[in-house]
Parts: C-alpha cells; sequence; structure tokens
C-alpha cells in the first residue's frame, strides 16, 4: 500500500459478518492510479466460498436488523451521514486516487453520497401501509411494507461512494441487510464505507463488501442463493441483460440502472450562456464517465455556429492533471482499454465525416489521459452516436425542425436521461413529454439529487432509486385480509 492509501480511511480485506480478512484462498489483485499507472494497494479478491459466507452472514443478520425500530435505523443512518460529512476530504482524496476524477468532482460526489445517508434516515420512519374498508363491507384491507430480505448490490466504478450510499440507504433504511459487490476498479472507497457503517452502529453481518477480480462467479453463486431476494445493480446493459437472465432462475426482485445516450437538445430561442454551461455540467461532471453524460447534442442550425465555438472555447479552458492536484479540472480516464474505447469513437466519426473543432487524440503523458473534445457535424449515421462514450467528447449534430431533433433522441435503445434548453417554458415542457427517457434536465445540467426518483426507460433501466421510490424497492407488498 502505497503511503497516501495509508494516510486515508481505506481498507484492503473482505468484510463479511462483521471481521475483515483475506479470502478464502488468499487471492488478491492490485488497485492502479489512473494518473500514473502505478499499483497503489493490493486487495483481496472474494471467491465462490468468500461470497456464501457473505450471504450467509446476511441472512443470520437479517431478522434482528428487520425487528429493530424503524427509528434506530434512522438513527444509524443519520450517524453516517455525519461521519462521512465530517471525513469528507478524506474520502475524496480517496476517489480521486483510485478513480482519477478530479478533486472538485470528488468532493462533490462524497456530499452527493453523504445525502442519500441522510435522506434515507428520514424515510426510514416513513414505511407506511394503510387501511381500509373492503368495497363490500366484509373485511378491512390491510396492507404492510415489509423488508424484501439480504440484497445483493452491485456497484460501478465511476461513482464508488455514491452508487454504493444510493443502494445501502434505503436497504437499511427497509430493514434489509446487504452483500455489497463493488466494481474492482475501484474497491478502497466502497470498503472505507463499510468501515464507517460499523463505526456508525450497523450490526455485524448487516453490511458486508466483497471486493473481486472474479466478479461473474462471485455475484452468479449469490443469486442462486434462496437467501437472497433483490438484485440491485448499476452498470452497462450488456452485463446487466446477463444479471437479469441469472436472477430469473430464483425469480429473484431487481433493480437495474444501466446505460444511457443521453441527448442534449438547444432549440433555437436557448439562452446560449446558459446552454453551454450547462452543456459542461452534463458532458464534463465525471470527465464524461458517467451514465447521465450527454452523449449527443443536437443543436438548432440557426445558432449551431455560436453554441460550437462557445462549447469549443470552454473545453480549450479546462485544465487536464491528476486528480489529487488542487487546480485539476478534467483527470484522466478510469483505465486504458476506456482511452482505446474513446479513441476509437472518434476515430470513426471523423472518417465518417465530422469535424474535430478540438481535441481528438490521446494525450501524451503518464496515465490515461484523452484531450477534452468537441466534434461538430457529425452525421447522424456515426457509430458515436449510438454508443456511450464515457469519455470527454462532445459530438455536434445540426437539426433544423425540432419534432425532427426529438425523433433523432428517441432514436436509441436507452432512455436514461434528457437535456433541453429553451427560453420557451411551455415548448420545453412539450418536448421533456415527448422525450423517451425516465429523467429530463430542462435548463439544467444535472439532474441528480437523492430525493428524486432516478432511473431510466427501455433498456437504461428498471426500477428507480432515490426518493421514496428508491425505499420501496428493498420492501415487499403484504396484503392482510382482517375483520374486527
Amino acid at each position: 500500500m502505497t503511503a497516501v492509501v495509508a494516510s486515508l480511511p481505506a481498507h484492503t480485506d473482505l468484510l463479511v459478518g462483521g471481521r475483515w480478512g483475506e479470502a478464502s484462498d488468499g487471492a488478491r489483485f492490485e488497485i492502479v492510479d489512473p494518473a500514473t499507472g502505478e499499483v497503489i494497494a493490493s486487495v483481496a479478491s472474494a471467491s465462490v466460498a468468500d461470497a456464501e459466507r457473505a450471504v450467509d452472514a446476511a441472512r443470520e443478520a437479517l431478522p434482528g436488523w428487520a425487528a429493530t425500530s424503524p427509528r434506530h435505523r434512522s438513527d444509524v443512518l443519520r450517524r453516517a451521514f455525519d461521519l462521512l460529512t465530517q471525513r469528507s476530504e478524506q474520502f475524496a482524496r480517496l476517489i480521486s486516487l483510485e478513480n482519477g476524477k478530479a478533486l472538485a468532482d470528488a468532493r462533490g460526489e462524497v456530499s452527493y453520497a453523504a445525502e442519500f445517508f441522510r435522506w434515507y434516515s428520514e424515510e426510514a420512519v416513513r414505511v407506511l401501509g394503510s387501511v381500509q374498508t373492503a368495497p363490500a363491507g366484509t373485511n378491512r384491507i390491510m396492507v404492510l411494507r415489509q423488508p424484501i430480505g439480504v440484497a445483493v448490490l452491485v456497484t460501478p466504478w465511476n461513482f464508488p461512494a455514491a452508487m454504493a450510499t444510493r443502494k445501502i440507504g434505503p436497504a437499511l433504511a427497509a430493514g434489509c441487510s446487504v452483500v455489497l459487490k463493488p466494481a474492482s476498479d475501484t474497491p478502497l472507497t466502497a470498503l472505507a464505507i463499510g468501515a464507517l457503517l460499523e463505526e456508525a452502529g450497523v450490526p455485524a453481518g448487516v453490511v458486508n463488501v466483497l471486493p473481486s477480480r472474479r466478479s461473474g462467479p462471485v455475484v452468479s453463486s449469490m443469486l442462486a442463493s434462496p437467501a437472497v431476494r433483490k438484485l440491485s445493480f448499476t452498470g452497462s446493459t450488456e452485463v446487466g441483460r446477463r444479471l437479469l437472465r441469472t436472477a430469473a432462475d430464483q425469480v429473484l426482485s431487481t433493480s437495474m440502472e444501466l446505460g444511457g445516450n443521453a441527448p442534449f437538445l438547444v432549440l433555437a430561442d436557448a439562452d446560449l450562456e446558459a446552454a453551454v454551461a450547462g452543456a459542461m455540467v452534463a458532458k464534463m461532471r465525471n470527465g464524461g464517465e458517467a451514465c447521465t453524460a450527454a452523449n449527443r447534442f443536437y443543436v438548432h442550425s440557426s445558432v449551431a455556429d455560436e453554441f460550437s465555438a462557445r462549447l469549443v472555447e470552454a473545453m480549450r479552458e479546462l485544465r487536464v492533471g491528476p486528480g489529487l492536484e488542487d487546480t485539476t479540472q478534467l483527470g484522466p480516464l478510469i483505465n486504458p482499454a476506456a482511452v482505446k474505447t474513446v479513441d476509437r469513437l472518434v476515430s470513426e466519426a471523423v472518417d465518417q465525416g465530422a469535424t474535430v473543432r478540438t481535441g481528438g487524440h490521446v494525450l501524451d503523458r503518464a496515465g490515461y489521459f484523452y484531450a477534452p473534445t468537441v466534434l461538430d457535424d457529425v452525421p447522424g449515421s456515426a457509430v458515436i452516436l449510438r454508443e456511450e462514450i464515457f469519455g470527454p467528447v462532445a459530438p455536434i449534430v445540426r437539426f433544423d425542425d425540432v419534432h425532427e431533433a426529438v425523433a433523432l433522441a428517441n432514436d436509441t435503445e436507452f432512455g436514461l436521461v434528457s437535456y433541453v434548453y429553451t427560453s420557451d417554458l411551455a415548448a420545453g415542457l412539450r418536448v421533456s413529454e415527448a422525450l423517451e427517457s425516465g429523467m429530463v434536465g430542462l435548463n439544467r445540467g444535472v439532474v441528480s439529487d437523492p430525493a428524486a426518483p432516478f432511473g431510466g426507460v427501455k433498456q437504461s433501466g428498471l426500477g428507480r432509486e432515490g426518493g421514496h421510490e428508491g425505499l420501496l424497492e428493498y420492501t415487499e407488498t403484504k396484503y392482510i385480509a382482517a375483520d374486527w
């Protein structure tokens, strides 16, 4: 472990049943700093046997946790919020080190992550049921919400803190126990959150954390257990499809937050200063490595030249460097494969007729850096408009009619989030309703909020995270026909 990691709240072993320990077979894997390509830590790599132990621990801890009062669960989550807030700088630096994102982005993520603990500390006491008289008057209809049971949580590398707390918070509030399988690129943050929850008062076995390079077998073994009743996954649509097939064998309740291909529509009457500012947030938050990142910019022809020029200027001004440097605005991509994918998409777009206005190349420096890029006059058939870019690249497509723009925006298998900029509120709402996505940012470059239901339509996922809806994902509805 490097000196930097040693100074941060980092654990490198598995957390199972309240105990930290090695993998059953002693296997470990290395964590790399994307800004340098250097190894920063070695982490235990869970085996199938470890996964079975974790599920057993969660199963044994479930009855006790489910029986605790909502107020007690609320208090524990509130303490977790307080602890994470107090240690926000330490967590931000840990995220930046293993993920590569700019420190400003990492600080924003920690604040966002902590809010899920606070929100669900408030929601824990609001798991509401209902009682009514049957229409025939023969009995009462009593409806209860009960914890769904042991939940397997699988999180991605791009928001290692927030994607963990967004799942753990509602699960604990509902009375469930969990096994968290974090992404193998960024397990240190998840392990630190596990330790923080222990300190906050979460009983042994209620939260288990299993980093592993053997993700497929480990997750599949947990989903095959009859003790598991819930799967919550955030990641690619391709992996989500496979997990849905596996979950079907046990008929598991599933929450899926999958891929995105977000359109960003700039109408003719848009405030271009606001639109460019929103574009920089929607595109460049986390360096473009986000499922909510604006992926396709549809700009009205009458303002396309000015919008493109302003966006190019803003992208050129970004300071690129290691995430841990305070002056950095854009850090590296997560790994060499990510750089290769982004470079391929840009090269293919250029071959198909797009024009590079700025960037368009891999940066010649240590680490996994790609230049902030704007592509203009991108043809509608370009591959870059069909795939998630997951990098600092903004492709611009021009349109003449708003109906054409909506049709282009909806021409995708994905439907997570869309963005619309216009000075006409009525027109903006009409376009928002016509867009096939679970969320819309209307004159806003950010939609994420712990109090709001986050999720998509089509192949961007199933269910919702955040808001009261996120809590209900971890409950079962029980109807009791009663007479008194």
